[in-house]
C-alpha cells in the first residue's frame, strides 16, 4: 500500500510538471516590417474657417437681497446654552447675514425677571454672547456683530405667568448699517 502510494504522488508530481509546461504561452519572434516609403499626398487647398462670432456674456443674476426678518432665539430658565431647536433659526440668521458682508448687526440679550437684576443682566449678555459665536462659527465675520445684554429691562410679554417668562428668555437681532 505504502508503494502504491509512493507511485501515485510521483505519477501526479510528473503530470504536474509536463501540464505546467504546456500552459506556458509561446513567443513568436516577430520581425519589425521596414517602414514604407510613402508617397507624399498633394497639397490641398485650405479655405479658412470662419470666425465664430464672439459669445456676449451672460448677464450675472442679481444678488439674493438677504431677509433680515430673523425669529427670536429662545432660551431655557437661567441659561445661556443654545437650545437644539435654536440652531436652524441660526443657521438661517448666518446664511442671510453672510449676502451682505457690509452690514452690521446687534445682538440683544434679554432675560425673564426671576433672579437679582445683576444676574439677569450678567445672563443676557452671556446668551448674545453664545448666539455670537455660533454665527461666528457659522462663518459670519465677528467685527460685524455686536452684543449687549438688557437684562429683565425689555420684556415682550407678562413676566407673571410662565408662558409670558419663556417669550422673554430671549436673543433678538437688529441691523446697524
Amino acid at each position: 500500500m505504502k508503494t502504491l502510494k509512493q507511485t501515485m504522488l510521483l505519477v501526479l508530481i510528473g503530470l504536474l510538471g509536463i501540464s505546467l509546461n504546456a500552459c506556458k504561452t509561446k513567443k513568436k519572434v516577430v520581425w519589425p516590417d521596414p517602414p514604407a516609403k510613402q508617397a507624399k499626398p498633394a497639397p490641398v487647398e485650405e479655405k479658412p474657417a470662419p470666425e465664430p462670432e464672439p459669445e456676449k456674456p451672460a448677464p450675472a443674476p442679481a444678488p439674493e437681497k438677504p431677509n433680515y426678518d430673523f425669529r427670536n432665539v429662545q432660551f431655557e430658565f437661567n441659561s445661556d446654552v443654545l437650545k437644539t431647536a435654536s440652531f436652524a433659526v441660526l443657521d438661517q440668521v448666518a446664511r442671510e447675514m453672510k449676502k451682505d458682508p457690509d452690514v452690521k448687526f446687534l445682538i440683544k440679550g434679554h432675560s425673564s425677571v426671576e433672579g437679582s437684576a445683576s444676574h439677569n443682566q450678567s445672563l443676557s449678555l452671556d446668551r448674545a454672547n453664545s448666539v455670537r459665536t455660533y454665527l461666528i462659527n457659522a462663518g459670519v465675520s465677528g467685527a460685524d456683530l455686536e452684543v449687549k445684554g438688557y437684562g429683565a429691562t425689555q420684556p415682550v410679554a407678562s413676566n407673571s405667568t410662565e408662558a409670558g417668562r419663556a417669550l422673554n428668555r430671549r436673543v433678538e437681532f437688529e441691523r446697524l448699517k
